[in-house]
């Protein structure tokens, strides 16, 4: 499972000549923080091109809970999948900051792709990447507890994110509020609320209003692998 795409983002695999092409056809756009990009359900079908900052792409579940699929960010592309099959939208995309794209439309984004044979391999190797990421994201769901999910999150969070510091801690910039946390760890606000105070009173993480510190990334890959559980962190020691 991940929140992140795997390899290039698809603005940046483009020859330079292709990626110029798409931007020019499209309309410059500013989202601020919390405004929906694309929900789940519509029928449009326009494509949106991130440019600057991140985005959430979310589903709801049968039960009416938020799921955080997936983190977006410069150089992806969202959308993409209506534009080329005409269906309704599969998932909700949010701002998670203030953001900058291009807004495509539909029939443009397809012509697009008619006229670029290097472009439609790429948007084809990202629908699959995206797929194999959906399959991964169930088997988790049905298979990991929440303390090993939210260690993943964390993890992944620090690597692609994360801002390492003289002391070895590493700060997580992307900030995410803790309602966001536990719609990408698929849990309670509860649940993560208590995964997160035992992290913390064992040292391995730190935290603020929106913000994440990493103490130990050794133990949180552990925890995040299976290969140690809550009961398995060592105390920390006594002054």
């Amino acid at each position: 499972m991940s929140l992140f795409e795997d390899g290039r983002p698809f603005l940046h695999a483009l020859p330079a000549e292709d990626r110029r092409a798409l931007l020019a056809l499209g309309t410059p756009r500013s989202y601020a923080p919390g405004e929906v990009v694309l929900r789940e359900h519509d029928r449009t079908t326009f494509v949106v091109a991130i440019t600057s900052g991140w985005a959430t792409v979310s589903v709801e579940t049968e039960r009416g809970v938020r799921l955080i699929l997936a983190l977006r960010g410069a150089g992806e592309v969202v959308g993409d999948q209506a534009a080329v099959d005409h269906g309704s939208r599969s998932a909700t995309v949010t701002a998670l900051g203030p953001m900058e794209a291009v807004v495509v439309s539909g029939d443009r984004f397809r012509a697009y792709l008619a006229a670029r044979p290097v472009a439609t391999v790429l948007i084809m190797r990202q629908f699959s990447s995206r797929l194999r990421s959906s399959d991964g994201e169930r088997r988790s769901l049905a298979s990991e507890k929440v303390l090993q999910r939210l260690a993943a999150r964390l993890v992944e969070l620090a690597e692609r994110t994360g801002r390492s510091g003289a002391d070895g801690t590493i700060t997580i910039d992307l900030q995410m509020p803790q309602h966001d946390i536990a719609a990408a760890v698929g849990s309670t606000r509860e649940a993560v609320a208590k995964a997160l105070r035992l992290l913390r009173g064992q040292g391995v993480v730190r935290t603020a209003s929106r913000r994440f510190e990493v103490m130990d990334i050794g133990l949180l890959r552990l925890l995040a692998e299976g290969r140690a559980t809550g009961e398995q962190i060592p105390a920390r020691p006594r002054d």
